[in-house]
Parts: C-alpha cells; sequence; structure tokens
C-alpha cells in the first residue's frame, strides 16, 4: 500500500532523477506500508547534492549521458580474493594502470594488496578515467570463542582521583582491574570525541565538535608527565583542592557531574603544563605527531583558537574566518599560533592517553580492550563542520522519518557527509577518521551503523516528515571500514536497533561486522511475538540487557522507568494503562527466564534481593545465547535505577551528568564498585574461561 502525504509527489522526470542521485522517494515505515516522499523534499536533497532540478528532463538527460559515458565510478571496490565488479564493463582492450599504496606499479588488478590505491583506464577510443581502488580484505576475522565485558558512560566513572568527572585515568584503573582480577575482555566507553564549548556545554556525546580528535577535558592531568614540573606548587597546591570540592560536590553532596566547571579548572592546570618546556624525547613526539595529523590537526587547532575569539558557532564568525583556506583565516592563524599550538598539545596529551588505556587494557589480559564509540554526525557549528565544509550537505541535517514509536520523526541537527564528494575523493575524511580511532580502540562501535547505507536527510525549517532518504555506496565505506579496521587488529560492532531495512544486517555479518541485541527488543516478531528463546539469538553480535538510551535493568524490572516518565509528563497514555503493559512484557520475559531454570541465587554467602537475582537471572539468559559478545552495563551492576540519557527530553531530566550510583541514588565511586559484594556476585555468573579476540 503506497500512503501519499499532504505534499505533492515528485513528477516521473523528477523521481527518476532522484533514483540516479541515490535519492529516495518513499519510504517504508512498517512491512506492507509504503509512503512516498513529497516533491519538496525531493527538489531540495538534490539541490544539496549540487543537481540543479529547475528543468528536471534536461538534468535528467544529462545525468543518464554522464552515467552512459564513464569509463569507472570516482571509488571502485575491490574485495580480497574477487575481481572488481566495475571492471567488467569497460570496453574491450582497455588498459589498466594501478600504482598501490605501496608504490609499486601493476597493469592488472589481481592479487592487490589491500590499501587504496590509484586507477587509470585508457580506453581504445581515447577516453582516459582515474578512480580510487579500495582494496579490501573480504571480511574481518571472527573473534574466537566469548568475552563478556563492561559498558560505561566515562564521565559517570569517577573515583577519589576524578576532578569532577571521569577520566582517562579512571578508565585506565577500570580496565586494569576488570582485566586481571573479573577476567573481563572489554569496557566499552561512549564517544569520547572533542565537544563544542558553550555556555553551558552541551553535555551529549552524541553531537561533538568533531569525530577526529577526542576532547582534553577527559584528560587525568596528573598523569602529564610535565604536570610535575610545575614550578608554580601554590598554584598547583590550589588546583588540587578545587577538584577536591568539585568531586566531592558530585559523590558526597549530590551535585550533578558539571562538565563546563571540570574544564574551567583543567584548562588552567594545562595553561601551566605548556610553560614547562618539554624534553627532547618528548619534544620529538610530539613534533612526529604533528607531521602524522598534519592539516587536519591544524584545522581543528584553529578553530579551537577561533572559537575563543569569536564564538563556537562558525556560520557567525567574520565572513572571511568561515572559509578555513581564505587569505584572512591564514592571516588569524598566524596571529593565534600561540593558541593554536595550545590547541595542537592538547590533542597529543589527550591520544597518548587513549594510547596508554588501550595498551593497559590489553597488559592485563582483555582481548578485545576499549570498545570506542563513533556518533553519527558532528554539530554544524563544530570544528569538522567548519574544516571539512565540502563534504557535508549544506541546509540538510541528518534525523529518522516517521514510525511506530515517533510519528513526528525525529531532527538530530547533524549535517551529513555528501556521498558524491565522498566517493569523488576516494571517502579521504572518512578514511581519516577511522584510522585515528582505530590508533587506539580494541573495537569501534558504530552509532546508527544503518548510516553507511542511507541517511534520512531534513531539509533545514521543515520537520522531520518532509525528509527523505539518501543512499550512500554502502559497499564502499564498508571497504574503508573493514580495510582500517583489519590493518589495526579491530573489530566493529554496528548499533543496529530499531528499524533496519531488509538486507543490511546479512551484508554486514558478511564482512565481519557484529550487530547488537538487547534483551528486551529479541521477540520472535515474524511469529508469535514471545521472546526469542536464546538459542535463535544470532552469534554474530554484542548481547546487553540495556543501553545508555534505555532504562536500568534495575528499572525496568521495578516498573521506575514508567514512574520517571510520568513524573516529567512524557506518557502518552494513562498511567495505569502504561504501568500494565511495561508489567506485562517484564513479567512474560521473567516467565522465560524461570522455565528455564535461571532465576535463583548466587550464594558464597551474598545475600540476593529479589530484584539483584532477577538481574543474575537476565544476564545468565545473555550466555545462553550464542552471542560472541556480552555486555554489562556497569550501572546494573549495582542496581541504579536512573537512566544515563532519557530521549525526547532536555532540560526536564539531567542528561549525560549522572555519576553512577546505587538502588537508592548514592554516587558509586570506582573504588565502591571494586569492593561491591553485589557487583562481585553478578559477576561470578558472567565468569567463564577466557577467551582470544579477533584473529
Amino acid at each position: 500500500m503506497v500512503a501519499q502525504g499532504s505534499a505533492e509527489p515528485p513528477s516521473e522526470d523528477l523521481s527518476r532523477l532522484a533514483e540516479l542521485h541515490g535519492v529516495a522517494t518513499s519510504y517504508s515505515p512498517s512491512p506492507g506500508r509504503t509512503v512516498a516522499a513529497s516533491a519538496t523534499a525531493v527538489t531540495l536533497a538534490l539541490a544539496a547534492l549540487g543537481v540543479d532540478t529547475g528543468r528536471p528532463a534536461a538534468a535528467l538527460a544529462a545525468r543518464e549521458r554522464e552515467l552512459r559515458d564513464r569509463l569507472l565510478p570516482p571509488t571502485v571496490v575491490c574485495w580480497s580474493g574477487s575481481p572488481p565488479a566495475s571492471l567488467g564493463n569497460l570496453p574491450r582492450g582497455t588498459r589498466l594502470r594501478i600504482e598501490t599504496e605501496q608504490g609499486e606499479t601493476r597493469a592488472a588488478a589481481d592479487q592487490l594488496p589491500p590499501g587504496i590505491h590509484r586507477l587509470t583506464a585508457t580506453a581504445p577510443d581515447g577516453r582516459v578515467a582515474e578512480s580510487h581502488l579500495v582494496v579490501a580484505p573480504a571480511r574481518l576475522p571472527t573473534a574466537t570463542g566469548r568475552s563478556y565485558g563492561l559498558l560505561v558512560q566515562l564521565y559517570s566513572l569517577l573515583s577519589r582521583r576524578s576532578w569532577g568527572m571521569g577520566d582517562l585515568g579512571d578508565l585506565t584503573e577500570l580496565t586494569a582491574w576488570a582485566g586481571r582480577a573479573l577476567g573481563a575482555g572489554f569496557v566499552q566507553v561512549n564517544p569520547l570525541h572533542a565537544a563544542v564549548p558553550g555556555a553551558p556545554t552541551d553535555p551529549s556525546p552524541y553531537r561533538p565538535s568533531s569525530r577526529r580528535f577526542p576532547d582534553p577535558v577527559h584528560l587525568r592531568v596528573e598523569d602529564v608527565p610535565e604536570y610535575a614540573h610545575v614550578t608554580d606548587r601554590e598554584a598547583v597546591r590550589s588546583l588540587a583542592e578545587r577538584a577536591g570540592r568539585l568531586r566531592e560536590a558530585v559523590l558526597d553532596k549530590g551535585a550533578l557531574i558539571d562538565r563546563d566547571a571540570v574544564w574551567e579548572l583543567k584548562r588552567e592546570a594545562l595553561e601551566l603544563v605548556r610553560e614547562v618546556p618539554l624534553g627532547p624525547g618528548r619534544r620529538a613526539a610530539y613534533v612526529d605527531f604533528l607531521a602524522e595529523e598534519g592539516e587536519a590537526l591544524e584545522d581543528h587547532a584553529t578553530w579551537c583558537a577561533l572559537a575563543e575569539v569569536h564564538g563556537s558557532d562558525w556560520s557567525r564568525w567574520p565572513a572571511g574566518l568561515q572559509d578555513p583556506r581564505s587569505p584572512e583565516t591564514a592571516r588569524a592563524r598566524a596571529e593565534l599560533m600561540d593558541r593554536v599550538d595550545f590547541h595542537c598539545r592538547l590533542a597529543w596529551l589527550t591520544d597518548a592517553q587513549l594510547v596508554a588505556s588501550q595498551r593497559a587494557a590489553r597488559e592485563a589480559g582483555m582481548p578485545v580492550g576499549i570498545i570506542h564509540d563513533l556518533a553519527v554526525g558532528v554539530h554544524p557549528g563544530g570544528a569538522d563542520a567548519w574544516a571539512q565544509q565540502d563534504y557535508f550537505a549544506v541546509g540538510m541535517s541528518v534525523g529518522a522519518p516517521p514510525d511506530a514509536f515517533n510519528a513526528r520523526g525525529q531532527d538530530w541537527g547533524l549535517p551529513p557527509w555528501r556521498p558524491d564528494r565522498l566517493a569523488a575523493s576516494g571517502y579521504a575524511p572518512y578514511r581519516r577518521l577511522l584510522k585515528a580511532l582505530f590508533r587506539y580502540a580494541g573495537a569501534l562501535r558504530i552509532d546508527h551503523v544503518m548510516g553507511l547505507f542511507r541517511l534520512w536527510w531534513v531539509p533545514q525549517g521543515h520537520p522531520p516528515t518532509e525528509g527523505t532518504y539518501i543512499r550512500y555506496d554502502a559497499e564502499a565505506m564498508l571497504a574503508v571500514l573493514v580495510l582500517e579496521a583489519s590493518r589495526a587488529g579491530a573489530m566493529v560492532i554496528g548499533e543496529d536497533l530499531g528499524t533496519v531495512e531488509p538486507g543490511v544486517r546479512e551484508t554486514l555479518r558478511e564482512r565481519g561486522v557484529l550487530g547488537t541485541s538487547v534483551l528486551w527488543f529479541e521477540r520472535d516478531w515474524e511469529g508469535d511475538g514471545r521472546p526469542l528463546p536464546p538459542e535463535r539469538w544470532r552469534a554474530d553480535c554484542l548481547a546487553t540487557a540495556t543501553t545508555h538510551d534505555l532504562p536500568s535493568t534495575a528499572a525496568r524490572l521495578t516498573g521506575e522507568h514508567v514512574e520517571l516518565r510520568y513524573r516529567l509528563g512524557l506518557l502518552t497514555r494513562e498511567l495505569a494503562e502504561e504501568r500494565t503493559e511495561a508489567a506485562a512484557d517484564t513479567g512474560e520475559w521473567l516467565e522465560v527466564l524461570a522455565r528455564l531454570g535461571l532465576l535463583h541465587g548466587t550464594g558464597g554467602g551474598h545475600s540476593t534481593s529479589t530484584e539483584e537475582a532477577e538481574i543474575q537471572a537476565v544476564h545468565r539468559f545473555l550466555l545462553r545465547t550464542p552471542a560472541r559478545l556480552v555486555g554489562v552495563w556497569l550501572p546494573d551492576a549495582v542496581g541504579d535505577r536512573r537512566p544515563q540519557n532519557l530521549p525526547g527530553t532536555w532540560d526536564q531530566y539531567p542528561n549525560w551528568r549522572l555519576p553512577i550510583a546505587d538502588a537508592e541514588g548514592r554516587p558509586v565511586t570506582l573504588e565502591g564498585l571494586a569492593g561491591s559484594p553485589r557487583l562481585h556476585a553478578l559477576v561470578e555468573v558472567l565468569r567463564g574461561p577466557r577467551t582470544v579476540g579477533p584473529g
């Protein structure tokens, strides 16, 4: 069934033109139902791709002619062991020249080493085409055995050494303890991307200024070698005292995590650090980092320096500074070189601590180590959007179409990459992003992994209902991902929750990308709708009981998640109806757990409450599945009732600002976690034989 919206659907010529540019003219919010996109949405999406739709028939003819006469697409993919399919369409007698990443020259596409190569094709009629040739392993290695690990939002993990929020020192300590004492195979954290500074700063880790560079707010200042040599010891003592007050306010007085206050304190400390000369070895390491990161780092640091002067939204800067390549920007960079160097050094220090954290995790015996999180996009006013303007679609935002859960759709406020510009560059910004993250990641979680295939574009000034899907070259996006992950020896996990178009999960599995399975959503949706038996779960996934965007397991079991939404006025139905439905859903799962014999105490002298026993049973169930990775939401280990993020809220709820707490809402430190009988009882449920990682 095709449903028409209130707006006029696109004409036949416009529809065909859209198809040739990867712009959808309809979408399916549910099986058997198709909704037509409006002509306005299609026209605006095409305009964002640089297509003039004033005369659709002429534009269509030009596009058809371009594709017909083209020898090669801008990027060609070759999976190891298989010839590139697009080369089979070349005219007979076409000569190939391949300049490999390794410096060799080849005349055929057979047995090429993995890498990004340069391909030149010369046809008999004299036409010449150049293309980027991505050669990637056919799939990522499959992990052998099973690992369990911890999922945590790093800012929420405070120790008695933190400066008001969890930091990379805490992460290193957590991984060392979890690997050595608990037998955990990984720790998954939230995105640690650089945030957009503000008053206040947006605390969401999923709307960063830059995905390429990490945020120095996560630094453990005392672990910076130069900090011990700051000559102003009185300033150091004052910083320590103020840091203690910030920490105590959160841990002992119930205050929320104040990211801005933490950063102000750390910035002062790092300004003092900068006055300490680097030793010869440290200086050489810094110079190497500058050379390796090159223009991308210079752009990022320049944006940071300009933001200190002109504010954090580059679209409001003086006109000349809105272009990163303008003479005005070059002059401003020279005038602000001291600040540019400061921000370059912060990126270097943060990168070094991230690398050290992953190294500590592996030294602790973790087969995977730290799983980092890649956000789906960046803030429109931030550093990446400024430096990479050519790659972003002007006037568009990423979101989600209306569905059964949200009739109004969603607008995430993130500018999308243009698929045509990505392909023309050989996916250069995407490759550089992945390479940077894999430097310190044992695995990478791709938020909204469906975005490798298509994204819902919402035109600026229009509601999400008036958007449409834009298709990306998923084969090329996946090839680059598999190539960079294989080079790093890392795993990849796709967050594929929610509505997923047919074939996506199968394609990801074929390339060795794991999916994400959350217990409460795993039902036999094509059958009776009942909880999916553990043996029918997919093996190629990270299986968990919850995520940062969902109620904690304790909240779901007790119904607290319904009460919270009621208190905040977020329910769309009567409270009694919501309670009944939630209780029925939970009760159905508890029946399954009881039938499988998973509901029982832990023994060992530890007193187990009913709720705690049920949480343990939930994780026993996860262990019954064939999932290669089993994740434990760390707040679940101490009975935390509060979600870290409550979608649909902004100032009604303290999203991204809560420390881990126990069932009574009392903050629990890292040291408290290490001594928690409840946590250790849950770990005993999860521990099994040690496993090996990828490959």
